[in-house]
């Protein structure tokens, strides 16, 4: 946080000619969004209206630089930097390039690694001179001179050496060289500073323009991620804004970790641009972690929660069917429950539609269509395993197998039913009758301000909360649905993680690999058979995504 105040101007959303004032404490502005939103030409539009205190650093720039730096006065180094030309302009186009029609701000290639290393050492140069002046005038006046000041090229090897620390780099006799100290027999290996890596040079690059813009700058940063390994990459920009405390940052990032990192930053989330105007607006606080809110706002598709992790067959699985969604791994269910719910109440994303899919377990129908509500819809299988059992995908893999009949088809089933369901029945009953009970005490709704209607609540709830009555209830469900001996019905209901993983052999096929088998059948020639198969089991509410026809 910096005590000093910073301007920024953004276009007004109706009318791009117009500008907004923005103004705040932090010395940062994160502009984020997806590919083709319109960052980069914000970025432009930012720069065009304020020539005279903008520097802009492009996506698209140049790495190269010769062995020798060319020696140049510090003002036409600046101006070079600053204008494209060596002489004061008014505009920066020279920077950019001319195509013929029009000069490339926001695709032209920068092409000035050149001009920053002149700067800096023009600027070291001029830091030196003014100090000798001063020296020999001390010393004509037999007065004690000051100490050897730190110059800009003292500065920028105290950041190379914060955010590399393992290489050492220097300037002399016009050039650049950077050293490396073996760690297996402490030798040092020297090397011309144009032979270093794309992330060392993109490092003295950027740091060696921020250190030569002039004074109270606004420097606008397209992509800083570009070349950097993210465990260096917010150490950099750390240090550089450390030293340049009296310029104000730009940041325009896809990059979320690197948004989320700049927790003292203004964050704008630009929508979309159609050619003329901008659709931004600025990232407020939300319930939602920084690092999801961020993800969702570079995504434009429709956000999906799901349970399980990124590798988790629930992510697998969505993934592939959900395509025109952006695929949310939560965790438990209780996280997709909030994560829906607090996407839903941030007014910021409120034109991005958002849903929640969860485990049926052992939900009741009053508890499923309660949570419909917020936009959270149940599997019609008990959990999400159970979608590589259903019918209609074991008759896929019945014919994939070329089975002759669909005796195997039988077997599963009778394996599920007899052998599994059967055996586990008990403990299905307990957990079902746990989780009703639990489902009950949590909608209860207990006064905090009266303490007699608070105890009267507690005792009613003893009566209506009736564990014998809900066991009796949850052994009638189970029994029923065994005593049927109905295989959707066994889906529906029965909970064990697993299962899906003992049926492999029944196609002579490895159990282990039975569901990374059907995964790459969604991500193959019968993805359509395969998401056709499984549709009736997922919520109607939630539409599929279009997918390839199958092969014939």
């Amino acid at each position: 946080m910096n005590n000093k105040e910073f301007e920024y101007k953004l276009p007004n959303k109706s009318n791009s000619d117009e500008s907004e004032t923005c103004r705040t404490q932090n010395n940062s502005l994160i502009i984020i969004g997806a590919n083709g939103s319109g960052k980069s030409q914000l970025g432009v539009w930012i720069e065009k209206k304020g020539m005279n205190n903008t520097h802009r650093v492009g996506a698209q720039r140049s790495l190269n630089f010769g062995e020798y730096i060319q020696l140049k006065s510090q003002e036409q180094a600046e101006n070079l930097l600053q204008y494209g030309t060596d002489k004061k302009s008014g505009n920066h186009d020279n920077r950019w390039g001319w195509n013929g029609e029009e000069y490339n701000y926001s695709t032209g290639l920068l092409n000035d690694y050149e001009y920053a290393l002149s700067a800096l050492i023009a600027k070291k140069n001029n830091q030196q001179d003014i100090f000798i002046k001063e020296c020999k005038e001390k010393e004509s006046q037999k007065q004690q001179h000051n100490n050897v000041p730190e110059t800009v090229i003292d500065k920028l090897k105290q950041i190379w050496q914060n955010v590399f620390p393992q290489r050492n780099i220097d300037f002399m006799d016009s050039k650049v060289t950077a050293t490396l100290k073996k760690s297996d027999d402490d030798t040092i290996v020297s090397y011309k500073g144009n032979e270093m890596s794309d992330g060392e040079r993109v490092g003295l690059y950027l740091i060696a323009q921020c250190l030569c813009i002039p004074d109270n700058k606004t420097i606008i940063i397209d992509e800083p991620e570009i070349h950097l390994h993210r465990s260096i990459m917010n150490r950099l920009w750390t240090e550089i804004e450390n030293e340049r405390k009296d310029c104000f940052f730009i940041y325009i990032t896809h990059d979320t970790q690197f948004a989320v990192n700049h927790k003292f930053a203004d964050k704008i989330w630009v929508k979309s641009f159609n050619g003329i105007h901008w659709d931004w607006e600025k990232i407020e606080e939300s319930t939602l972690p920084e690092q999801l809110l961020l993800d969702i706002m570079g995504n434009r598709k429709k956000v999906l929660f799901v349970e399980g992790t990124a590798d988790s067959y629930d992510t697998k699985l969505y993934s592939e069917i959900y395509k025109d969604y952006y695929v949310v791994p939560c965790g438990g269910c209780s996280s997709v429950i909030a994560q829906t719910k607090a996407m839903k109440n941030t007014p910021q994303l409120h034109d991005l539609e958002c849903f929640g899919i969860i485990d049926r377990d052992y939900r009741s129908d009053h508890e499923i269509n309660t949570l419909k509500i917020n936009n959270i819809y149940t599997l019609n299988v008990a959990e999400v395993e159970n979608l590589f059992l259903v019918e209609e995908l074991l008759e896929i893999v019945n014919t994939i197998f070329a089975k002759p009949d669909k005796n195997s088809i039988e077997e599963v089933k009778k394996h599920v039913i007899e052998d599994k369901f059967l055996n586990e029945i008990n403990r299905q009953i307990l957990e079902s009758t746990v989780s009703e009970l639990k489902y009950q005490l949590s909608i209860v709704d207990i006064p905090k301000d009266d303490e007699n209607f608070a105890k009267q609540k507690l005792i009613n709830l003893q009566k209506d909360v009736d564990f014998d009555k809900i066991k009796a209830e949850q052994e009638k469900k189970f029994n029923d649905v065994l005593g049927s001996k109905d295989y959707k019905q066994v889906l529906s209901v029965f909970n064990l993680k697993g299962l899906a993983k003992s049926i492999g052999r029944y196609f002579e096929y490895q159990n282990k690999e039975y569901c990374n088998f059907v995964i790459r059948l969604l991500q193959g020639e019968k993805a359509k058979d395969v998401i056709n198969a499984i549709t009736p089991y997922l919520p109607k509410e939630i539409l599929i995504s279009s997918c390839p026809p199958s092969s014939p």
